[in-house]
C-alpha cells in the first residue's frame, strides 16, 4: 500500500472537496491567510490552526489531528482506557434500539460531567516502523473513539457485518492489507465520517451507487463518538440505560 502524501496535500484535498480555497478557509476559520498558505506549502500546522480548521472542513478536531500526523491533545483524546471494555458492547446494545432511544442515550452521554484524566492517553497503535498510509490513519481515527483492537473488530461486526479477527485490523493499519472501496465504506460507517470524505483523503475511488449508511448504524456511530471521553463508570451508566426496555 502506498503511503499518504503530506499534510499540505491532504488539507488541499479536503478543502477542495468542500469547494473552499485558501481565502475561504481563512475567512471561515478565522486564520490569517499567510499562516494557512504556509501550511499549504508544507509547514507543520499548529494545534490551534487544526482546531479552528476542523469544523470548516466538517471533521472532528481529533480526526484532523490524526490526518495531519500531529499528536492529539489530551483534551481531545479518549479519557479512560478502562472504558474500552464496555464501548463495543454499548454500540452492540444501541444499534438495535429505536432511534428515539438512541437519542436519549446520546443526550445522557453529553450531559455527564467531564472528569479529570487519571492516566496517560493510550490509543491503539500501528507498527512504529510501518509507512504512514491510509489504513494507519483510519485505524488511528478508530482508536480515538476509545476502541481497542478487539473493540474495533467487534464494532465493525455489529455495525457493518464484517467479520475479521482483531489482528487483521492491525494488518490494515500497518499497510500490509490493501484498503478496498467496500472496506472504506465500512470505516465510514464506524467512524461516522462521510465515505466521500474518506475517499478524498485516501485517494481510493468509490464505485457508482455506493449505498448510504444504515441509519441505525449511523446513530450508533455517533453514540460511539459521544462516549469517547467518559469514564468507565459513566459508560456503564449509558449502557445500563441502553439495556433498559424503553417505555411505550
Amino acid at each position: 500500500m502506498t503511503g499518504l502524501p503530506g499534510v499540505d496535500v491532504l488539507l488541499a484535498r479536503l478543502a477542495s472537496h468542500r469547494q473552499l480555497d485558501i481565502a475561504d478557509l481563512s475567512r471561515s476559520a478565522g486564520i490569517p491567510e499567510p499562516e494557512l498558505r504556509a501550511v499549504f506549502e508544507g509547514t507543520v500546522p499548529s494545534p490551534s490552526l487544526l482546531r479552528r480548521l476542523a469544523p470548516v472542513l466538517q471533521l472532528h478536531a481529533a480526526d484532523l489531528f490524526v490526518i495531519a500526523d500531529v499528536p492529539v491533545p489530551d483534551d481531545l483524546a479518549p479519557l479512560d482506557a478502562r472504558a474500552r471494555e464496555l464501548v463495543a458492547g454499548l454500540v452492540k446494545d444501541a444499534v438495535v434500539l429505536p432511534p428515539e432511544h438512541v437519542r436519549r442515550l446520546r443526550r445522557l452521554a453529553c450531559s455527564l460531567p467531564q472528569e479529570n484524566r487519571t492516566e496517560p492517553v493510550r490509543t491503539v497503535r500501528v507498527h512504529e516502523q510501518s509507512e504512514r498510509g491510509p489504513g494507519g490513519v483510519l485505524i488511528g481515527m478508530a482508536g480515538h473513539r476509545n476502541l481497542s483492537w478487539s473493540g474495533i473488530a467487534r464494532t465493525f461486526l455489529c455495525l457493518t457485518g464484517r467479520y475479521w479477527a482483531a489482528s487483521t485490523y492491525g494488518v490494515v493499519g500497518s499497510g500490509r492489507k490493501e484498503l478496498t472501496p467496500d472496506l472504506l465504506t465500512d470505516f465510514s460507517t464506524v467512524l461516522g465520517v462521510p465515505v466521500g470524505t474518506l475517499s478524498v483523503l485516501t485517494g481510493i475511488d468509490l464505485p457508482d451507487g455506493t449505498p448510504p449508511p444504515d441509519p441505525a448504524a449511523a446513530d450508533a456511530a455517533q453514540l460511539l463518538w459521544d462516549v469517547r471521553r467518559l469514564t468507565v463508570d459513566q459508560v456503564q451508566q449509558v449502557d445500563d440505560m441502553a439495556r433498559t426496555k424503553p417505555h411505550a
